[in-house]
């Protein structure tokens, strides 16, 4: 008894330094006035004690200025990000294609409909602060002992009728504050799927961009691989006609049949992964692969964003979606030690029945038949095993975990947007690079094509120039996407930027105003964007 005292007292401490979560209305809360909430009440982590995300001071993408000039990038240090980033593209093609992929996309749906399910659920867990009140009608008949003395009404019939109608009322005062955690923790769950939400919105619309993007170089890697072959079939025409006026050999012209056919080998591979690239962006707008998009992207109509946002660290973590969400679960995982903890106290249960008896249903609201019982049970855990003490400390253990998840998902994330900006910077030099080689290449391999046709150089000259060429080409225009995928990888990396007021019934309408509606069958037409 002695030990159920100081438990008592002990909770009631407690109860004294909690604090009642004040989200729960009005009427609820006059319910709760008596109540406390016993475990630990939830603060949020801190932002990480860090200003930047390098070791060293964050410089702009950067060339050299002796090089040829490439489309310059500048980070812009602590400026917010927009909700629709994409839009910095400025490609009308993606702004449709995006619109139509967060209206039909089937992973957003089941994103929204998660929310609804935690939300009802929190509403659920919300009624048991009310009393639960039930009636039933029990009508039976009876055969009673031939033993009995009396029967109804001074009779001892062997067999009767008994009606029975009642009103079932219990209630559970929330002493401990059992369900106040309860209610903290599945709100915590709600959270954490509109953060869900966001995570699957943010993830969509970069694998769009990024799917846009790849579609766009593999264009550019077939149409450069093509005006190579157009080159080297005319180089092929200038040594046959050699070999015609017997200033070539037959083994020349075979050399540059094969190095046409080698080209020519290239362009079935892309033109596969082209059409599968095709099918994939058809997916993400929430179509089948039959009815395929409209939208086409190439890379003369991407724009490189001038200007890249970078959030400061503590704004990035308030930011990113999967950082709250790790948040979240923690807040969740933190509310159930006190509902752990209020299971191990002792606890009150008030029930009352209200009800009329009798032999006939014409008689259940006579006088004399009705009857009513009021009762109050209070239970204390003696002696279950250590059950309800180590689901504690599993409560407290789940608890360590929720918080390590969290602090990895914040390093990760500051990893993120290290990693990109790191691409960034080495994406311009790159991309100048393959621009200089392309320039070269193609300089080297007009001079040597006019030599061939003076028959100045040999066949072994001209194929090195080819394959030179053909390389340069394809790389300059890889680098060139690689800068716009490495550039949505930032927006991505911060987060986003989803408004913090933005509620999950009209998310929709914050994440795509001012955005054009799109139809699967809607046409895209228009001129290359502005530089």
């Amino acid at each position: 008894m002695s030990e159920t005292v100081t438990r008592i007292v002990a909770a009631l401490a407690l109860c004294r330094r909690s604090a009642l979560r004040p989200a729960l209305g009005a009427g609820t809360a006059g319910l709760l006035l008596a109540s406390c909430a016993v475990g630990p009440n939830f603060a949020p982590p801190a932002a990480p004690d860090v200003d930047r995300y390098t070791p060293e001071k964050l410089a702009s993408p950067s060339t050299n200025a002796a090089g040829p000039s490439v489309p310059k990038q500048r980070f812009v240090s602590g400026e917010d990000v927009s909700l629709r980033w994409w839009t910095a593209f400025r490609s009308k093609p993606l702004d449709e294609l995006i619109k139509m992929s967060v209206e039909h996309n089937p992973s957003l749906q089941s994103a929204e409909a998660a929310i609804r399910v935690a939300q009802y659920n929190a509403l659920a867990q919300r009624g048991l602060f009310f009393p639960q009140i039930g009636a039933n009608y029990t009508p039976s008949q009876q055969q009673i002992s031939g033993a009995s003395s009396s029967g109804p009404g001074g009779q001892s019939p062997s067999v009767f009728s008994l009606h029975t109608t009642q009103l079932n009322v219990s209630f559970v005062p929330d002493i401990w504050g059992q369900n106040v955690r309860a209610v903290e923790s599945l709100d915590a769950i709600s959270e954490q799927q509109m953060f869900q939400l966001e995570a699957a919105y943010l993830t969509l619309t970069a694998n769009v961009v990024t799917a846009a993007i790849q579609e766009a170089s593999l264009r550019g890697q077939i149409a450069a691989i093509q005006r190579v072959v157009k080159i080297e079939r005319g180089i092929l025409e200038i040594v046959k006609n050699q070999f015609n006026a017997g200033s070539a050999a037959q083994v020349d012209v075979l050399a540059q049949e094969a190095a046409l056919a080698q080209s020519e080998q290239l362009l079935p591979p892309l033109e596969k992964q082209l059409a599968v690239q095709r099918d994939l962006l058809t997916s993400l707008a929430g179509q089948f692969s039959a009815d395929e998009i409209l939208q086409k992207f190439t890379l003369d109509r991407l724009a490189l964003p001038a200007n890249l946002p970078v959030s400061l660290p503590s704004k990035m973590i308030r930011q990113r979606p999967d950082v709250r969400a790790a948040e979240a679960l923690l807040h969740s995982a933190n509310a159930q030690i006190g509902v752990a903890i209020a299971a191990r106290l002792p606890n009150l249960t008030i029930t009352g029945n209200a009800g009329t008896a009798a032999f006939s249903l014409a008689e259940l609201f006579t006088p004399g038949t009705s009857f009513y019982v009021i009762a109050a049970s209070a239970t204390q855990p003696l002696f279950d095993g250590l059950t309800l003490y180590h689901k504690q400390k599993a409560a407290e253990a789940a608890v360590d975990q929720a918080d390590a998840l969290y602090r990895q998902a914040v390093v990760t994330a500051m990893q993120n947007v290290a990693d990109a900006l790191r691409s960034l910077q080495a994406d311009a030099r790159a991309l100048q690079a393959a621009v200089k080689a392309e320039l070269a290449a193609k300089a080297s391999l007009d001079i040597i094509q006019k030599q061939l046709a003076l028959g100045q150089v040999n066949q072994v000259v001209v194929l090195n120039a080819q394959q030179v060429y053909l390389t340069a080409a394809v790389v300059r225009v890889q680098a060139q996407a690689t800068r716009l995928s490495d550039s949505a990888a930032l927006f991505m990396a911060l987060g986003g930027g989803w408004p913090t007021n933005c509620a999950s019934s009209d998310w929709r309408k914050c994440a795509l105003e001012d955005v054009p509606a799109a139809t699967p069958q809607q046409v895209s037409e228009n001129g290359p964007p502005a530089r």
